[in-house]
C-alpha cells in the first residue's frame, strides 16, 4: 500500500497538475504527502564561474537577484499547495541541492515520485517538453515515478498498462498493484507483439497477475511493428487516466535513455505515467 508520496513543485502547467494527483493520491490512499520545492543553490550561487576582472560585484547582485528569485517562487508554490490541500495535511520541504541530487535524496525515503513532465525546478531549462531531472531519476533513483502532462487528466476512464514480458514491465506491475493506486479503476493490459499468440498469453499473463490483487483486468492483444503508436493510440481511444509502463524494456537503452521509447512515450502520453525500472 501506498504509504507515502514527494510531489515536486514549480509554477509549470505540469507541476501543478502533478500538485492536485499528488493529493488526489493522499486523499485516495491516506499516504502521507511531502511537498518540496527545488531552489538549486549549486548552479543560483555558482562560486566556481569565472567572471572576468572587475565583475566580481556584478557576479554577486546576479546571484543575490537569482536566489530571491528562487526563494520568492518556492513562497509562491507553497502557499498555492496551502490552497490545493484543503485540510488533507501535508510536508513542506525546500531542497537546495541540484534537481537530481535532491530529489535522488529525498525520493529514496517515499515510496512514490510525482513530477510535471514539463518542469523546470529550479534554474533547469526544459526546452524538449521532458523535465531533464526525469532521465537521472530513472536512471539512478529506486522508486517509481508518475509523470504529469500538463494536459488535464480524464475524469473519466481505467488504467492502461503495457506489459511485454520484460522485467522492468513484471516490476512496473508489481508495484502499480502494491502501491493500491488503481483501485476501484478499471484495467487493461496491453500486449504487442508480431504474432497474435505471442501478443495474446502476454497480455493473459499481465492480467492474471493483477486479478490476483483484486484488480479488475481485461487483456487487449495487439499485433504490431510500432509499439510506441499502439499504446498512445489506445490510450488516446480508452480515455486512460493513467498508464503503466517499465522503462527501457527490451531495448538495451538503459545508459542511453535520450532518444529512448521511454522518453518518447513520456513525452507525447495524453495522460500520466507510471514509470519504473
Amino acid at each position: 500500500m501506498l504509504r507515502s508520496i514527494l510531489v515536486a513543485l514549480d509554477d509549470t502547467e505540469g507541476s501543478t497538475r502533478a500538485r492536485d494527483l499528488a493529493f488526489a493520491l493522499a486523499r485516495q490512499t491516506g499516504a502521507a504527502l511531502t511537498a518540496a520545492t527545488v531552489l538549486d543553490w549549486p548552479h543560483a550561487r555558482d562560486a566556481n564561474e569565472a567572471v572576468p576582472p572587475g565583475a566580481g560585484a556584478f557576479k554577486e547582485r546576479r546571484d543575490a537577484a537569482r536566489a530571491q528569485r528562487l526563494e520568492a517562487e518556492a513562497d509562491q508554490a507553497f502557499a498555492a499547495c496551502i490552497v490545493a490541500a484543503g485540510d488533507t495535511p501535508f510536508t513542506k520541504q525546500r531542497l537546495t541541492e541540484a534537481p537530481e541530487e535532491a530529489l535522488l535524496a529525498v525520493g529514496a525515503s517515499h515510496d512514490l515520485l510525482v513530477i510535471g513532465r514539463d518542469a523546470t525546478l529550479g534554474l533547469e531549462v526544459n526546452d524538449g517538453g521532458l523535465a531533464p531531472v526525469i532521465e537521472a531519476l530513472l536512471r539512478d533513483g529506486a522508486r517509481p515515478l508518475l509523470v504529469v502532462p500538463a494536459e488535464p487528466v480524464p475524469a473519466a476512464g481505467g488504467v492502461l498498462v503495457g506489459y511485454d514480458g520484460s522485467i522492468s514491465s513484471m516490476r512496473a506491475m508489481q508495484l502499480f498493484a502494491l502501491l493500491g493506486i488503481g483501485a476501484g479503476l478499471p484495467v487493461k493490459v496491453l500486449s504487442i507483439a508480431a504474432a497474435k499468440p505471442d501478443a495474446q498469453r502476454l497480455a493473459e499473463e499481465g492480467s492474471a497477475y493483477l486479478r490476483s490483487h483484486d484488480l479488475t483486468a481485461e487483456p487487449v492483444a495487439v499485433v504490431s511493428s510500432h509499439p510506441l503508436d499502439a499504446l498512445l493510440a489506445e490510450a488516446t481511444a480508452m480515455p486512460a487516466r493513467m498508464m503503466v509502463m517499465g522503462a527501457y524494456g527490451h531495448s538495451g537503452l538503459r545508459n542511453l535513455f535520450r532518444g529512448s521509447k521511454t522518453e518518447k512515450l513520456l513525452t507525447a502520453s495524453p495522460c500520466p505515467v507510471f514509470v519504473a525500472h
